[in-house]
């Protein structure tokens, strides 16, 4: 987690978030509701948008009764007397997509959202026995957790991945550059990789709103993991080159609007303050590697209090997403293994 920005490089233009029931219009048109989460980020940011005759909804929070309850809450309260006119999902995970499938059904509202969101999403939904699969209990030992840290972190760590309801059967895709009108505006699609595949993110050039979901934050650096499925990949890199292209692609003065803690002003200070904090996560972990490490001994270089089972699933993960950037990079190398466990070293 990174530490709060400098407040004369941010703007706040809405420091208090809606409380639970409850929205605040943020700009004509658009309102922004909170749910609660069961985890130490306790939150997610839910965003209507104007859409003629009702609400294009943007994101629906987890799968839970507490959950439902408010959204029923929403609906017969601030949002009464218009529909709900459809659903799109920046990403799939279960914060952002638990309640799809409930949402459309209750509320009749189509779904839209990236293919890898999509499918990523009906893999875990139809397996989610998968995710104690002997495939994920290898990918933590052979990086050096220990077996009981595994036993819980493979059984309980990935349970908020089930937490979502069963799929719409369709969907209509979204993809990188197409043009949504919603109400009076129009909306670019733009794609973030490294903390989701294929994170969807609309942009308002005319208004300067930038749906962030989970790209830029305020507070904390999105989780950047590598999957037992791609153990070799490089979501860092992914994620430090998307940085990259916003700064390119959107100018600093928009509103930003994360999918977690508060809308800000300062976007392009934002991102090379999260570039920053990745560079110094390398130099702590190439540090600790002067001998040779695995994954699970060199966690502490750069998470320094205590994790639960939901944690250190997240946190192992970003350590190996860091150890394959760095072994791109050439400032680490592959090490001799030891008792079948795979170890790094600083070159």
């Amino acid at each position: 987690m990174t530490q709060a920005p400098p407040a004369e490089s941010f703007r706040f233009p809405f420091p208090n978030p809606p409380a639970a029931g409850d929205v605040t219009e943020i700009a004509p048109g658009v309102l922004w509701a909170r749910l609660p989460l069961p985890f130490r980020l306790n939150h997610i940011n839910i965003f209507l948008i104007d859409d003629g005759d009702g609400w294009a909804v943007l994101d629906t929070g987890i799968a839970n009764k507490v959950t439902q309850d408010l959204w029923e809450a929403l609906a017969a309260g601030p949002l009464a007397g218009r529909r709900l006119t459809r659903l799109i999902v920046t990403h799939f995970h279960p914060d952002h997509i638990g309640l799809a499938g409930w949402l459309g059904e209750r509320f009749g509202m189509p779904l839209l959202t990236t293919q890898s969101t999509y499918l990523q999403c009906l893999t875990i939904s139809l397996s989610p026995g998968a995710l104690d699969a002997p495939v994920y209990r290898d990918f933590y030992l052979r990086n050096g957790l220990k077996p009981e840290s595994t036993a819980v972190v493979v059984t309980q760590g990935h349970g908020y991945l089930k937490m979502v309801t069963p799929l719409p059967p369709i969907f209509e895709r979204i993809a990188s550059g197409d043009k949504l009108k919603i109400g009076g505006r129009i909306f670019e699609v733009s794609i973030g990789e490294g903390h989701a595949p294929e994170q969807a993110m609309l942009y308002c050039a005319e208004d300067k709103l930038l749906f962030a979901a989970d790209q830029v934050m305020e507070k904390i650096s999105p989780n950047v993991s590598v999957w037992a499925a791609d153990p070799h990949g490089d979501p860092l890199g992914l994620y430090l080159r998307s940085l990259e292209g916003m700064k390119a692609r959107v100018p600093a003065d928009v509103l930003v609007l994360p999918g977690h803690h508060r809308p800000f002003a300062g976007l392009h200070t934002r991102a090379d303050e999260l570039i920053a904090h990745h560079a110094h996560r390398c130099a702590a972990i190439q540090e600790a590697a002067r001998q040779p490490k695995s994954a699970a001994e060199l966690l502490p270089a750069i998470f320094h209090h205590p994790l639960d089972a939901h944690e250190m699933s997240f946190a192992f993960s970003e350590v190996l997403a860091h150890m394959n950037y760095m072994l791109r990079q050439g400032t680490l190398a592959w090490a001799e293994p030891e008792n079948g466990i795979e170890r790094v070293i600083a070159t």
